[in-house]
Formats: C-alpha cells, sequence, structure tokens
C-alpha cells in the first residue's frame, strides 16, 4: 500500500515535467520564428527549449505535427481578437472594423505566417492550415459585407484581395509601410470600394 502511495506522485510528477517540456518546446519554435528565422531545425528547437533532441521526438513525431500545436496557440490568439464583438451594427462600417481587426491580427502573426508561406510546399498541415485561413477570413467577410457588396462577385471579389494576408503583408514588407499607415491605406481603399 505504501508503495502504491508513493508511485503516483513520481507519475505526477513524470507527467508534469513531460508537459512542461512540451509546452517550452513549443514555446522556443515560437521564439524562433518571432526572430525571423523561417525554418528552424529540430536541434534549434531543442537547444532553445533546453530539452534533448529525442525529447522534441517523443512529443512530436515530425517538425509537422510541432507546426500544428504552433498553428493552435497562433489561432487561439486570433480568435481572442476576431470574437470580439463589432462596435456598430452599419454593415459598412463593420466592414471597416475587420480591416482594424485583421491589420491587428496580421501584424501579430506576420513571423509565423511568413514562415508558414516558406515552408507550405513541403508540408500538408501547413498548405491546408492556409487554405483554412483563407476560407475562414472569406467566410467572416461574407457574413458581415453589406448584402449589395456581398452579392456582387466583382466587389466581393475585390474587398476579399484587400482584406487579405497577402495586401497586409505588401504593405507591411515590400512598401514598407507602418502597421498604422498600412491600416489606413487599407481602410481608405476599402471605403472607396464600399462607396
Amino acid at each position: 500500500m505504501e508503495r502504491a502511495i508513493k508511485a503516483a506522485p513520481d507519475g505526477d510528477g513524470r507527467r508534469r515535467r513531460g508537459q512542461d517540456n512540451r509546452a517550452r518546446i513549443v514555446a522556443a519554435m515560437l521564439e524562433i520564428i518571432h526572430g525571423g528565422e523561417l525554418s528552424p531545425g529540430a536541434e534549434q528547437v531543442a537547444e532553445r527549449a533546453d530539452v534533448g533532441l529525442r525529447t522534441v521526438f517523443r512529443h512530436f513525431k515530425d517538425m509537422d505535427s510541432l507546426y500544428s500545436e504552433m498553428s493552435e496557440v497562433i489561432e487561439a490568439e486570433m480568435r481572442g481578437i476576431a470574437g470580439q464583438p463589432f462596435k456598430t451594427d452599419d454593415p459598412r462600417e463593420r466592414v471597416i472594423e475587420l480591416v482594424e481587426r485583421r491589420a491587428a491580427v496580421f501584424e501579430k502573426i506576420g513571423p509565423f505566417k511568413r514562415a508558414s508561406d516558406a515552408l507550405r510546399h513541403r508540408s500538408r498541415f501547413l498548405d491546408n492550415d492556409n487554405d483554412r485561413l483563407v476560407r475562414a477570413l472569406r467566410d467572416i467577410l461574407q457574413r458581415e459585407a453589406p448584402p449589395e457588396i456581398a452579392g456582387d462577385p466583382l466587389r466581393f471579389e475585390a474587398l476579399d484581395l484587400l482584406l487579405s494576408w497577402e495586401s497586409w503583408a505588401r504593405l507591411r514588407r515590400e512598401q514598407g509601410l507602418a502597421p498604422d499607415r498600412a491600416r489606413q491605406v487599407l481602410e481608405s481603399a476599402v471605403r472607396t470600394l464600399l462607396g
């Protein structure tokens, strides 16, 4: 009986250490990518997490499974921003709010999205993750757009393009705009399109 009582805390301790290691591995991956490394290797992640390489692969069978867990962390952050109630009932102003929300989300996930885009060609998970994000953003826009925009294929497609990650990334990186300026440019273009 005494032996069984002593075994439980050890098992709980091992489980807790395992959970801690897993969380440290995911956090290390996020930190490395946030620092600008688009394609960190398992060795880099293990070193940053201060765990052995075997520990990384004990928790994650391959890098895709690590990307999957990293994606869950990022999605939770995105849901926090996207799930806030709109400030207005006016459909046109709700679309303008979408510009502001997406700017905040895209700015937060930028390093991870760039890494994902760079690796999508060799990761089925990352490719599917991107498709899921595009569909989700499009569905939100379809739901919130004024009926005359949602029902006009040309205007809707133009609006979808303006509110896309790709538009944000171009304004921020290729055109070198600060986040506030990029948001202002998009708001101006969206207001023009909405009429």
